[in-house]
């Protein structure tokens, strides 16, 4: 049976785009919907596409982890609309949020859906998305760089490396509602896999034992960093057995990202003690 071809809708319309973005709006008034990734934090990491809609928004709703100098990149005529939470503190609940992009969207305006991060990657862009185009309105994800990507370049380390890491996970460390944390541990606790676990401080101790008991080592170096790729970056290293005591020690600003792996030992200003140290992670890394 011959395969079906897919065709990518974002390729696709790439050639057209220049002018589909005003276009559709004029289309019995419908506006459009773009779930922008706003990064880190640092504007130059930034897509060129997120810029340009950005720049080109009627509207810009905004998540509270967007940083000051990724707002600044949005004119400043264009309307601005915070919707950011808070753990614990949510003032305007995830379907005003959706109901707020519908109603604009079909109010005729381009709307910038502006999220910290990427908004595929625990950003709930997914329900935002669900909830536009079910009303009609067009809606697309521009993607960003995500905060592990964003916490691996500003301490000059690889979430992958021959020899240390042959695979990479995002995990959340956060259920909605505060509810039990049900991961897989047992397919988690590969050592030669980098965890880059989001949304954690809060259950780090739970995170960090359950790895342990599932047979990820005590010694694996751990790499917590607050507001990455931000002039307000924070790093913190430990092993996985103290983790949750060192940064109960010197807790970090949210957002806190943790990288669990052999990689975090890489990073510029690790300063694990030295008998942690296995001269293979370094002759792997180095040669």
């Amino acid at each position: 049976m011959a395969g079906k071809t897919v065709t990518n809708g974002a390729a696709q319309g790439k050639a057209a785009r220049s002018g589909a973005d005003g276009a559709v709006r004029g289309k019995a008034g419908m506006g459009r919907v773009d779930l922008i990734g706003a990064g880190p934090g640092d504007p130059e990491l930034l897509t060129l596409r997120a810029l340009r809609l950005l720049q080109q928004a009627d509207v810009v709703v905004h998540d509270r982890l967007v940083s000051d100098e990724v707002m600044a990149c949005v004119p400043a005529h264009v309307r601005r609309i915070p919707v950011g939470k808070a753990a614990g503190f949510h003032p305007v609940p995830q379907e005003q949020i959706n109901a707020l992009l519908v109603e604009l969207g079909l109010s005729g305006l381009t709307v910038a859906r502006l999220k910290g991060g990427d908004p595929t990657i625990f950003g709930r862009g997914g329900e935002e998305f669900e909830a536009v185009t079910r009303a009609g309105i067009p809606c697309d994800y521009v993607p960003g760089i995500t905060a592990a990507q964003g916490a691996a370049i500003s301490a000059r380390f690889p979430l992958t490396h021959r020899g240390l890491a042959t695979g990479l996970r995002h995990v959340t460390g956060h259920r909605a509602r505060d509810a039990a944390l049900d991961l897989d541990w047992a397919s988690l606790a590969d050592p030669q896999t980098t965890l880059a676990v989001y949304m954690g401080a809060a259950n780090m101790a739970e995170i960090a034992r359950e790895l342990i008991r599932h047979g990820m080592p005590a010694d694996l170096p751990v790499l917590a960093v607050s507001q990455a790729s931000t002039p307000q970056e924070q790093r913190l290293h430990a092993t996985l057995q103290d983790i949750a005591a060192a940064l109960a020690g010197k807790p970090l600003p949210a957002p806190v990202l943790f990288i669990v792996g052999h990689v975090a030992a890489m990073a510029e200003d690790c300063a694990l003690p030295q008998e942690l140290y296995r001269p293979e992670w370094r002759l792997v890394a180095h040669g």
